[in-house]
C-alpha cells in the first residue's frame, strides 16, 4: 500500500535556497528573485494566493534569504513549511513595497526573476533601481528544480503509479457511443480516486481529433473504429503525473496498427538512449529517427519529452538543440507520436528517471495497442 512521503523539512527548504542562490551566484547573477508559483513553492513550501499585491523572495549568496510579504498575509507565510528557514519583511496597504523591497537588492545587480511574475511588480522595481537588470529563470538558472532527490523522485513515483492505475481502469469503461467528455471525466474522477489532489489535463483525442497532439476532449462522439489517443496527469503529494497511451476501438486496422507500432518502437529507442552525459536532443534524436526511417518524419509535430516536478511541464526539454547533458535525478517524458490530419494519431508516454547507469521508466503499463469496447 502506498505510504504519504515524508513532508520537507525547513531543513531541505532551506538546502533549496542556498543551492539556488549559489547557482546565480556562478551563472554571474547579483542574486534571485521568486514571485508567487511553482518556484516560491519548491523553494520554501509556500503557496499564496496570487493577487496585485507584491509578494518577493529574495535570494543571494551569503546572505539570509528574506521573504516581502503583504502585512495582512503574514501569518500563513509564518506557517509555511521553509519559514524556519527565512526572514520575513512585511508591507502594509497604502505603502511602497519596492521600497522595502529595494534595500535587500544591489543597485546595479543583473537578478534571476521567476518567469510568472507580474510584469507591474518587475516594473516597480525598476523603477525604485533603475540600474538594476532582469533574466527570467527559465533562461538564467533553467536546471533550478531539475535534479530531483530521493524524496522527491519517491513522490514521483507514486505519482506515476497512481497514472498508471487511472489507466488500467480506464480500460474497463465504455468508449464507444460516449463523448471524449464522458471518458475524459472518468479519467479525471480516477486521478482523484487515486489520490491525486490536482488534475491538469485529460486529452481525448478520438479518431481524426488524435491528430491534434493537444486536443481538449468534446462533444464528439467515440464511434467503432475510432483510435483513440489518452493524455493525462495532474500532482500529487505535490509532484506530477504525465503519461499517454493510444487505444483503438475494436479491432484496428493494418495501416492503425503499423502507425502505433512505428511509434511504439520510437519510444522504446527513446527511453534506451537514456544516460548520464548524453544531450538532452539525443532522445529527441533516437526517437525521431525511428519515426523518419517509417516515412512520418514531418507529421511528427513536437519536442520528445519535458521536464516534470512541481508542475508538470519544466526544464528539462527534449528537442533539437538542447546540448544540456542528463543527470542523475532528471524526470521528464519521453513522448514521440505521430498525427495525421483528417484521420487518427497516435502518441504514447511514460515518464523516465536518470538513473547512475541509464533510465529508469516511472510509469509501467503496457505500450502495446488496447482494444476498447
Amino acid at each position: 500500500m502506498p505510504t504519504t512521503p515524508a513532508p520537507f523539512t525547513a531543513d531541505d527548504y532551506q538546502a533549496r535556497m542556498v543551492r539556488a542562490a549559489d547557482s546565480a551566484a556562478e551563472a554571474g547573477l547579483a542574486g534571485v528573485l521568486v514571485a508567487p508559483g511553482p518556484d516560491l513553492t519548491y523553494l520554501t513550501g509556500y503557496r499564496p494566493a496570487v493577487t496585485e499585491r507584491l509578494t518577493l523572495l529574495v535570494l543571494a549568496a551569503g546572505r539570509d534569504p528574506v521573504l516581502v510579504v503583504p502585512t495582512l498575509e503574514a501569518p500563513d507565510a509564518e506557517r509555511a513549511p521553509g519559514a524556519a528557514a527565512l526572514t520575513l519583511r512585511d508591507w502594509t496597504d497604502g505603502k511602497d513595497p519596492y521600497g522595502v523591497t529595494a534595500p535587500l537588492l544591489d543597485a546595479d545587480g543583473r537578478f534571476g526573476i521567476s518567469d510568472n511574475a507580474w510584469a507591474m511588480h518587475l516594473l516597480g522595481l525598476q523603477k525604485a533601481l533603475p540600474g538594476t537588470s532582469y533574466a527570467s529563470l527559465t533562461e538564467a538558472l533553467p536546471m533550478l528544480r531539475a535534479v530531483k532527490d530521493a524524496t522527491e523522485l519517491e513522490r514521483l513515483a507514486e505519482a506515476g503509479a497512481a497514472a498508471d492505475a487511472t489507466y488500467e481502469e480506464i480500460l474497463k469503461v465504455r468508449f464507444s457511443g460516449r463523448k471524449e467528455t464522458d471518458v475524459a471525466a472518468d479519467l479525471a474522477a480516477l486521478l482523484k480516486h487515486f489520490g491525486h489532489s490536482q488534475v491538469d489535463f485529460t486529452v481525448v483525442g478520438s479518431g481524426p481529433n488524435g491528430a491534434n497532439p493537444h486536443h481538449e476532449a468534446g462533444d464528439r462522439t467515440i464511434e467503432h473504429g475510432d483510435m483513440v489517443v489518452l493524455d493525462f496527469g495532474g500532482l500529487k503529494h505535490g509532484y506530477g503525473s504525465d503519461t499517454s497511451r493510444t487505444v483503438h476501438v475494436g479491432e484496428p486496422g493494418p495501416a492503425e496498427r503499423h502507425v502505433h507500432d512505428v511509434v511504439q518502437e520510437a519510444q522504446r529507442a527513446g527511453v534506451e538512449a537514456v544516460k548520464p552525459g548524453v544531450a538532452c536532443q539525443e532522445i529527441d534524436r533516437a526517437a525521431r529517427e525511428i519515426i523518419e526511417e517509417a516515412g512520418y518524419g514531418d507529421l511528427f509535430i513536437h519536442r520528445t519529452g519535458h521536464g516534470i516536478g512541481v508542475t508538470t511541464h519544466e526544464p528539462p526539454y527534449m528537442i533539437e538543440g538542447e546540448g544540456r547533458p542528463l543527470v542523475p535525478g532528471m524526470c521528464f517524458s519521453v513522448e514521440p507520436g505521430i498525427y495525421l490530419p483528417g484521420r487518427f494519431g497516435v502518441r504514447i508516454e511514460d515518464i523516465v528517471t536518470v538513473t547512475e547507469d541509464g533510465g529508469r521508466r516511472l510509469n509501467t503499463t503496457s505500450r502495446e495497442m488496447a482494444i476498447v469496447g
